[in-house]
């Protein structure tokens, strides 16, 4: 029987990032997946497939309504080739997962392809491939998420889908119902609505991504709305039934009225689900919330001392940025330091256009917490880097104490917002005021002047530009 300082239990952002760190810090490690790729839900059919239609998906919409604005012409029509797109994203999809293979060889980290599952507290079996028992002093479990379902819904994976088998659609659908207005939803509809699809969003809430600072959530509606898409807010889905390739969701309003809608492919994107199927982790005595995560203290670790859990399994955001800072901060624990998370400062992001970006409290958060706050906000379109791109969409948003001016809060919508959001993280990472941001030089023209402006507007409402 093989035996490891570290044993973990799958190959995630989460997974493969802590056996990484705990074979830099001279642990000899193992990584058990039960599928043939490394990668997890991230680098398979989440994060990285969904980035790579959106990148094609936005080149087609930008050829076929903006070029032309540029003094670019092409000659004949402009079609999309949805096969050859697919297979783009599946080779993006295969050199990523790919470089993840090469990453473990190259730390000697021992891969085991099949099912992990606890036979005690100290011992894996693992079924499928590479069949066997090992032992391994301390076991992390990274084994993320599945796409939720509404007990009614049956998702027969061909006309009422998950985001899997939306990433691999073998036809640009012609009216896509897509029930959840979160981002996956909403990222995933975009892709098809700039393809040519009907796309009617059905959510639950008053407001799309409700978890998101609200100011976000009303302007990126509006995007949406522009593009043409139906955004049918406060509507609670009742059923879903397919007919031959017709699917039919009825769902009530706020009025009580129940309303019909018809399209012929269905993407359920309620969110997800922390998984544990088949890790047996009762014989190991590992305990679970009533939430079905796995329980966990201050320091990662489960009521079962050598046993750590991290990423979506566990309480938090289910993002893989933080699933990546968890599995650092478990190898560094188990290692003996003493690494530090803040929670807080977790950006979330969401991968329209224009993306979307937070970091930190939102309005509502500091509303209900009664702390004073000021606001500093400063739209794109007041940009000349906006401007001369044409991504004239969206604002940021700095919230401030109102005491102190240190920064509580950063809501950003507009182009590149993505990568703006890192400079928000270092600011408040440091705890710095608005006018420390204000007072930064920013290289002209870009998008980033948008966040010197946004914290000029939040000291004392001076804007240089509005």
């Amino acid at each position: 029987m093989k035996s490891y300082d570290v044993a973990i239990i799958g190959s995630g952002p989460g997974g493969y990032v802590a056996a990484i760190r705990c074979a830099q810090l001279g642990m000899k490690t193992a990584i058990i997946e039960k599928y043939s790729t490394l990668g997890g839900t991230c680098l398979n059919v989440g994060c990285i497939p969904s980035k790579a239609l959106l990148s094609s998906s936005h080149h087609y919409e930008e050829a076929t309504k903006h070029f032309e604005d540029h003094g670019i012409e092409i000659p004949g029509e402009i079609k999309v080739n949805l096969e050859k797109m697919i297979g783009r994203k599946q080779a993006v999809v295969d050199q990523t997962t790919g470089g993840i293979d090469f990453l473990m060889k190259k730390n000697n980290i021992d891969v085991f392809e099949g099912l992990g599952s606890f036979v005690d507290a100290t011992h894996i079996k693992i079924e499928g491939k590479d069949a066997q028992e090992i032992e391994a002093k301390k076991i992390i479990i990274a084994t993320g998420s599945k796409p939720s379902n509404l007990p009614f819904i049956t998702l027969d994976k061909e006309r009422i889908i998950t985001s899997t088998e939306a990433l691999k659609l073998k036809e640009v659908p012609k009216h896509m119902i897509i029930i959840g207005g979160g981002v996956i939803g909403l990222e995933l509809g975009q892709v098809y609505r700039r393809l040519g699809a009907e796309v009617t969003v059905i959510e639950f809430m008053d407001r799309i991504l409700p978890t998101m600072d609200a100011g976000l959530s009303k302007e990126l509606n509006k995007v949406f709305k522009k593009a043409k898409c139906k955004m049918m807010l406060s509507h609670k889905v009742q059923s879903v039934e397919r007919h031959g390739d017709e699917v039919i969701v009825k769902a009530e309003n706020k009025k009580g009225e129940v309303v019909e809608f018809k399209g012929d492919y269905c993407l359920v994107s309620v969110g997800r689900r922390p998984y544990t199927d088949g890790l047996n982790l009762d014989a190991a005595g590992v305990k679970m919330t009533d939430r079905g995560q796995v329980e966990v203290n201050e320091h990662l670790q489960t009521n079962v001392s050598n046993i750590y859990a991290i990423g979506d399994v566990i309480k938090g955001a289910m993002l893989a940025h933080k699933a990546e800072e968890e599995g650092v901060f478990v190898a560094e624990t188990i290692a003996g330091q003493k690494p530090h998370i803040d929670y807080n400062l977790i950006p979330g992001v969401v991968y329209t256009w224009p993306e979307v970006a937070a970091v930190g409290k939102t309005e509502e958060e500091l509303k209900a917490d009664k702390v004073e706050y000021k606001v500093g906000q400063f739209p794109f379109r007041a940009l000349g880097r906006a401007r001369a791109s044409g991504d004239i969409d969206g604002f940021v948003k700095i919230l401030a104490d109102k005491t102190t001016d240190e920064v509580l809060g950063v809501h950003m919508i507009g182009a590149r917002c993505a990568d703006l959001i890192a400079e928000a993280v270092t600011a408040m990472e440091f705890r710095a005021s608005a006018e420390d941001i204000s007072r930064m030089s920013h290289a002209h023209p870009t998008f980033a002047e948008a966040v010197k402006e946004a914290a000029l507007a939040a000291t004392d409402d001076r804007a240089l530009h509005v």
